[in-house]
């Protein structure tokens, strides 16, 4: 059976980051450049294939921070700090990490990482099974019969796995209608406004009703007043925030699975921690 891993970068190699850099622990080369992110980030992958043993696997990056998002809403994401200067370097580092394990990386300017995992997943759900590795909860509205979502919990190899049923049975709707959830109650994260005065138990309630955001404006008449005026006075920032929250699943990008066959070999592992200058391959071996 074809089983596809497709793997969110930038939220491993951030998780990766953080979890070492609190402690100052950053893994320096010889030339000053730090290394934490990109090691724990091929942990993160080692583990997680491990756990899949899927036969195809490629990565997926944002490229830069313009989207079509951002010219449709200056202000979003706008609230996110720089990344800190150790960062900066492994953004090249980890890419380059991924190529040397056989791992393709794909990216499209002004595109998220998102959506290009979004276009991956519905092309390749339709006849192979699907693994969707990441931390960020939105990535929820694309699990589908073929197609698992893995959050990540803390640590390394520990997961939540996400099916449809799953999902419904947890929060009461189906994963396209999450985007619709997220419409109404905004997100910070991502500095969208959605409805104000519309939280998260309220939203689920009005989706769980009436099905979607247009579900819902279409029954005005059967809300309270409180939350007709609400939605009446937020109506603008509502239908933004619905297209914001949506993952774009028609991006030009391609990837024949031939160039994303599973491949890793100790061989492989070795010349990495050479390059990158890691004293220690065994613990990454053993992950193998």
């Amino acid at each position: 059976m074809t089983k596809v891993l497709l793997i969110d970068g930038m939220a491993l190699l951030f998780r990766a980051f953080y979890a070492t850099s609190v402690y100052g622990q950053f893994m320096k080369m010889k030339n000053g450049i730090p290394t934490n992110g990109v090691h724990g980030y091929v942990k993160h992958i080692l583990a997680a294939i491990h756990t899949v043993q899927p036969t195809h696997v490629i990565a997926c990056w944002d490229m830069g921070s313009t989207t079509f998002r951002t010219e449709s809403f200056e202000q979003y994401k706008a609230n996110r700090v720089a990344p800190p200067d150790e960062l900066k370097p492994q953004f090249d580092l980890v890419k380059e990490a991924s190529a040397q394990l056989g791992i393709p990386n794909i990216g499209l300017t002004r595109y998220e990482a998102d959506d290009c995992i979004g276009t991956l997943a519905k092309v390749y759900g339709m006849e192979h099974e699907v693994f969707i590795l990441t931390g960020d909860t939105d990535l929820l509205q694309l699990a589908d019969q073929r197609v698992t979502i893995m959050l990540m919990r803390k640590g390394i190899g520990n997961y939540d796995l996400y099916t449809p049923d799953r999902i419904l049975e947890e929060k009461g709707v189906m994963p396209k209608q999450i985007v619709h959830v997220k419409a109404f109650m905004g997100d910070t994260s991502d500095n969208y406004p959605g409805v104000k005065g519309i939280g998260e138990k309220t939203a689920y309630k009005l989706i769980q009703q009436f099905g979607s955001v247009h579900g819902v404006l279409d029954n005005l008449s059967l809300l309270t007043k409180a939350q007709r005026t609400k939605i009446e006075e937020n109506l603008e920032q509502l239908l933004l925030s619905l297209e914001l929250a949506k993952i774009h699943c028609e991006v030009p990008i391609a990837c024949e699975l031939s160039e994303a066959v599973l491949c890793i070999e100790e061989s492989h592992i070795r010349e990495l921690c050479l390059s990158l200058e890691w004293s220690r391959p065994e613990p990454l071996l053993s992950m193998l």
